[in-house]
């Protein structure tokens, strides 16, 4: 059998299930972005002027709604044809018209996932002996969407909800135990990093990885996180701490940001004074969480690939010949934002992060 040397990774553009190959004919630009945040963005830039079907005379095209048009369902998949990946589901939500002298009209659409329906929703509410996890069931359930939350945490007795949209606060009680939050075919997902599964890809300098801008901080890095407050029913003060301990159960080996803080500069200790919590196990859960966010982004990356199909929130990546301490596995995707354009094709930024130097493959 004779192997394909080479295979278009141009964008395939569905509205309601069907194909248009005139979008992908008339595309400009696509940005299609994700972070552990939740809520999935696409930006579409369309030539909008030329001749329609079966006429001659070039006119303004997409914007009588015969193609694109306000709630309909835009899917966008990319790479290669036998293993493309869909990229981005979801409705339509804006359109636009760009008009300059001397250029052709352009126009632009704009979608979100499917978690819209949770940023366009804002509400009171309180919620009772619940965990974050129940809280993410029960907003799921709000809109239709099945639920899949696996996210260690407390079960709280009171949780309220003071005028917030459903999203905002789910990314509330996400970033108290350091849980992620997306959307992904029709489910309202909610877990912790280590239940969350993701592709793995490996990155070489000066090959798949075009560019990289790698640092290691030790600005945000606490030897230890203490977490105070009061029970009143046991009538008795709360304080409870998590140091390097649960940041080396994660780490993927090498020299975590506390352990050479600690070395570097000596005991440094965070005390979080914004949530106060009501009993021991809340203080134990958000010290923990709050140990971990500050110690995962020791090592952080920001870099663009040639074209990632398969990259996506949450991938973990294995880094070579970008220098010794950066080297090796163990980063986590946080932040990703795949591009298209007639002049670089398809290029993915993305955000990654890991807690150590020093990690071998």
């Amino acid at each position: 059998m004779t192997d394909q040397l080479f295979g278009s990774v141009a964008p395939v553009l569905e509205v309601d299930g069907q194909v248009k190959g005139e979008l992908a004919r008339d595309l400009l630009r696509l940005d299609v972005e994700e972070s552990t945040e939740g809520l999935r963005t696409l930006v579409l830039w369309l030539n909008a002027q030329g001749p329609r079907d079966g006429e001659e005379q070039e006119q303004l095209m997409y914007l009588d709604g015969a193609i694109v048009d306000f709630g309909r369902d835009l899917r966008v998949s990319i790479g290669p044809s036998d293993d493309a990946r869909t990229i981005f589901h979801g409705p339509i939500s804006g359109l636009e018209a760009d008009f300059a002298e001397a250029e052709a009209p352009v126009v632009v659409v704009f979608a979100e996932d499917a978690l819209m329906k949770l940023r366009m929703t804002r509400r009171m509410k309180t919620y009772e002996n619940v965990s974050d996890a129940d809280v993410a069931r029960s907003i799921a359930g709000e809109h239709g969407l099945s639920a899949d939350a696996d996210a260690d945490g407390p079960t709280y007795d009171v949780v309220q909800q003071w005028n917030m949209s459903d999203l905002a606060f789910l990314r509330e009680r996400a970033a108290l135990i350091q849980a992620e939050v997306w959307a992904e075919d029709g489910k309202l997902c909610f877990k912790s990093r280590g239940s969350r599964s993701g592709s793995a890809l490996t990155l070489v300098g000066g090959n798949q990885l075009i560019a990289a801008r790698i640092r290691a901080d030790l600005a945000h890095q606490r030897s230890t996180v203490h977490v105070s407050g009061y029970d009143a029913s046991a009538r008795g003060s709360i304080d409870e701490q998590a140091g390097d301990e649960v940041v080396q159960a994660e780490s993927p080996g090498g020299r975590t940001g506390p352990s050479l803080l600690v070395r570097a500069l000596g005991e440094r200790v965070s005390h979080v004074v914004r949530d106060v919590p009501l009993e021991t196990g809340e203080a134990r859960a958000w010290a923990k969480a709050e140990m971990l966010r500050r110690a995962r982004g020791f090592v952080t990356v920001t870099g663009t690939t040639a074209g990632s199909p398969d990259m996506m929130v949450g991938s973990t990546l294995t880094l070579q010949r970008v220098g010794a301490p950066f080297e090796g596995g163990g980063y986590r995707v946080t932040r990703v934002r795949h591009t298209y354009d007639l002049e670089d094709g398809h290029r993915t930024h993305f955000e990654a992060e890991r807690p150590a130097l020093g990690v071998s493959p």
